[in-house]
């Protein structure tokens, strides 16, 4: 169908899978069970209709943008939310952007870190869905649960109703007695967070029920503005929408509620336990990832990002191992990783939410080594990309050419330099790096100074709109 719009909502966190996600590098935008990350499966399992509309946070607009062009899939539109409000305002703005291309359009909502497995069949989900959408009645997917989940919230329908069951209550997560029950019981499905329904009719059924979020989502995508490829919505008017989902904003009050069963291979990949169910193991139940030697070990998930591990006799392990952080759990506890990032946060540490190598729209940056008064960094510049034109006031910096070639402008005065090359940057001087060739410029950085906070820098000029 062409008024078909993939809707992707990019706002999740992944704390239940620190240290690979962080806050501002979250699951969505690593490669977790296949060559893509979750972001570009989940846009590719639609490519056949209308570019996506995307919905996140400004932090990650570059990384979102960088990674749908990388798969060809350079959306309708990328609208970047101000403040997380939860998913019945974000969906609001993708049926006000839709709808300026379509007044029949329908969107498909998904979560951009959800796992599925049998496309074939998720495909063919998505177009019935669409036709029941037509119709004007709002579908979710329901997955058939295969166990009694206690980390999901479940909706039960009407049995024999049609193929998509009118629904007849959205329950909360469940104990394990409850869970037991909901599956023998045949009406109950998992809740996935998936929609399919007319923009219209959204916007239509919002107003109806809850017009504050209608209200403030208007006023904000109306007074939205174009930056680059992103639709920049207002911030003084969405930070007065209330804070509430799609299921309590909407499906548990309309009558045009369906949910329609599926069995797609689905797993929401929320905690580390869910991410070795889904991954190849070997003989004794392992997933390695890296370098990585067990001995005498089962049912372990071990992955190294840049080290090598070695287990000896264990089992039901969680090892993760990243350039700045080590977490060893039971796979039984992993719903608790998340205590982890609030002690993380409460102390004022960093490592939730960055890590060691940070990415930028120009490039990635790994801080290598740093004490009182220095750090060094390995930068690294995608070609023909620039950093913005900046200065410090508190430090100093050397770059030395690793390999490629640099345009270094220091004080406006500009000079190319080529591997094993080096340039000295006062306190104070304006300075830009720009790569100028067709491969990457790699560069080691060391700063020197009082204060070598990113905060230290006023951007002059910025391709990029930042300021």
């Amino acid at each position: 169908m062409s008024n078909i719009y993939p809707t992707i909502l990019s706002g999740g966190s992944g704390t239940r899978l620190w240290p690979l996600s962080r806050k501002h590098y979250p699951k969505q935008f690593l490669k977790l069970t296949s060559k893509y990350t979750m972001l570009q499966e989940t846009a590719l399992r639609l490519s056949g209709f209308n570019k996506p509309i995307a919905v996140c946070n400004e932090s990650h607009r570059f990384i979102l943008a960088e990674q749908l062009h990388e798969i060809g899939q350079d959306p309708t539109a990328i609208i970047l939310e101000p403040v997380g409000r939860n998913t019945a305002p974000a969906i609001a703005l993708s049926a006000f952007k839709a709808l300026e291309h379509s007044d029949d359009a329908i969107l498909v909502v998904l979560a951009a870190d959800h796992l599925i497995e049998d496309l074939e069949a998720f495909q063919n989900a998505v177009e019935l869905a669409a036709e029941y959408a037509e119709q004007g009645k709002i579908v979710t997917f329901g997955i058939v649960p295969t166990s009694p989940e206690t980390g999901f919230g479940y909706i039960q329908g009407e049995k024999g109703s049609s193929q998509a069951l009118k629904i007849k209550q959205f329950v909360e997560k469940p104990n394990k007695v409850k869970a037991k029950e909901y599956l023998d019981s045949g009406d109950f499905f998992w809740n996935s967070g998936m929609f399919v329904v007319k923009a219209k009719v959204y916007l239509e059924e919002l107003k109806r029920f809850n017009f504050e979020i209608y209200e403030s989502a208007f006023k904000a995508y109306s007074n939205a503005q174009s930056d680059l490829d992103f639709v920049r919505i207002n911030k003084d008017d969405f930070v007065k929408c209330p804070d509430n989902s799609i299921d309590y904003a909407i499906m548990e009050h309309t009558e045009l509620g369906v949910v329609l069963p599926i069995s797609v291979g689905w797993s929401d990949v929320g905690s580390f336990s869910a991410l070795w169910e889904v991954l190849p193991k070997d003989d004794f139940g392992n997933v390695n990832l890296g370098d990585v030697k067990n001995i005498d070990s089962k049912n372990c998930l071990v992955q190294s990002e840049n080290q090598f591990v070695a287990t000896i006799g264990v089992s039901d392990l969680v090892i993760i191992g990243t350039k700045d952080s080590i977490l060893v759990a039971h796979k039984n506890r992993v719903q608790d990783v998340k205590s982890i990032v609030n002690h993380l946060e409460c102390t004022g540490r960093s490592e939730h939410l960055l890590h060691r190598e940070v990415h930028r729209p120009w490039g990635k940056y790994d801080s290598v080594d740093k004490g009182k008064r220095y750090q060094v960094k390995r930068i690294t510049v995608k070609p023909e990309a620039s950093l913005s034109k900046q200065l410090h006031y508190h430090r100093a910096e050397h770059w030395v050419v690793v390999s490629g070639t640099a345009i270094v402008e220091v004080d406006d005065i500009e000079t190319v330099l080529t591997e094993n090359q080096s340039v000295y940057i006062p306190v104070g001087a304006n300075h830009r790096l720009i790569n100028p060739g067709k491969v990457n410029l790699e560069i080691i950085e060391i700063q020197s100074g009082s204060y070598l906070g990113e905060d230290d820098i006023v951007r002059l000029e910025d391709e990029f709109g930042r300021t």
